[in-house]
């Protein structure tokens, strides 16, 4: 991962800080990005009047705050690096700084795996189209996702989705997907979800009936897991650090629950 590429977007907390006279501010960054927290640190106090501390406990998300740790210390800001706002309270001010990156790869390593994952949607519809009505019962029995989610398709669009630091890619992608042959639907989740086709870990509200298999923009497995475990529906991945494209299966991620569930058997049964 190339950090340098990774644009902060720190005028708007600086004139914050300025404006309101902050003495003490608090920098909450994102494990992956903490290889850069001095650099802003620094950054910021060469144009203000503040100190600026680093919260160093892991951060996982908008909804990991802390707050109250930093209200002890006598913080006036936190300022949260690389996530959305999620409308929480979180009884102290703060201020959400956006983080993109300028990675911009090219569309055509992924391009086999979305058309096979178009035609497991289109068989799928058609499937659907030519059973009738079922009961929630008989639905449950025979959608093989891993929660026995009931999720009928009245479509088999591309869903395109991916996570907050290259959501500015997503309407370029979108165009490109689309002049490769595709029908593209970029969902818009709920009241949560900052951004068209964004995907959090614990928020997937975006999906719809009409969509029929994804591509995720983004790094990791993270939110591809909880996506296919959520719908039942086909994934593929493409990653702006590397390049690669690869797909989420059912299979990998039984191989990564299993690893998981392991550990926590493990660790249940340690002295």
């Amino acid at each position: 991962m190339d950090l340098n590429r990774h644009e902060f977007e720190l005028d708007d907390l600086i004139e914050r800080i300025k404006d309101n006279d902050n003495r003490l501010v608090a920098l909450q960054v994102p494990e992956g990005l903490k290889m850069q927290a001095l650099e802003m640190m620094d950054a910021i106090e060469e144009d203000t009047s503040a100190r600026i501390i680093l919260a160093a406990d892991p951060c996982y998300g908008a909804c990991d705050l802390v707050h109250d740790k930093m209200q002890r210390m006598g913080v006036e800001l936190v300022a949260h690096m690389g996530h959305s706002q999620m409308n929480i309270d979180s009884g102290m001010p703060t201020e959400f700084i956006n983080v993109t990156y300028d990675g911009d790869p090219a569309i055509d390593p992924v391009l086999p795996i979305l058309s096979a994952h178009r035609e497991i949607a289109q068989k799928r519809l058609s499937d659907s189209l030519n059973e009738g009505e079922m009961s929630e019962e008989e639905a449950q029995e025979r959608f093989m996702d891993a929660v026995g989610r009931v999720a009928p398709l009245k479509g088999a669009k591309l869903g395109l989705v991916g996570s907050i630091q290259h959501l500015h890619l997503i309407f370029d992608y979108k165009e490109r997907l689309e002049s490769a042959g595709f029908e593209v639907e970029v969902p818009v989740g709920g009241a949560r979800l900052s951004f068209p086709g964004q995907v959090l870990g614990c928020n997937y509200s975006g999906d719809s009936d009409d969509i029929g298999h994804y591509l995720f923009l983004g790094s990791g497995d993270f939110h591809p897991i909880g996506l296919v475990l959520h719908t039942g529906k086909p994934l593929a991945m493409l990653d702006p650090y590397t390049g690669g494209a690869e797909e989420m299966s059912f299979q990998r991620i039984e191989g990564i629950l299993r690893q998981r569930f392991g550990l926590i058997m493990s660790c249940d049964q340690a002295k």
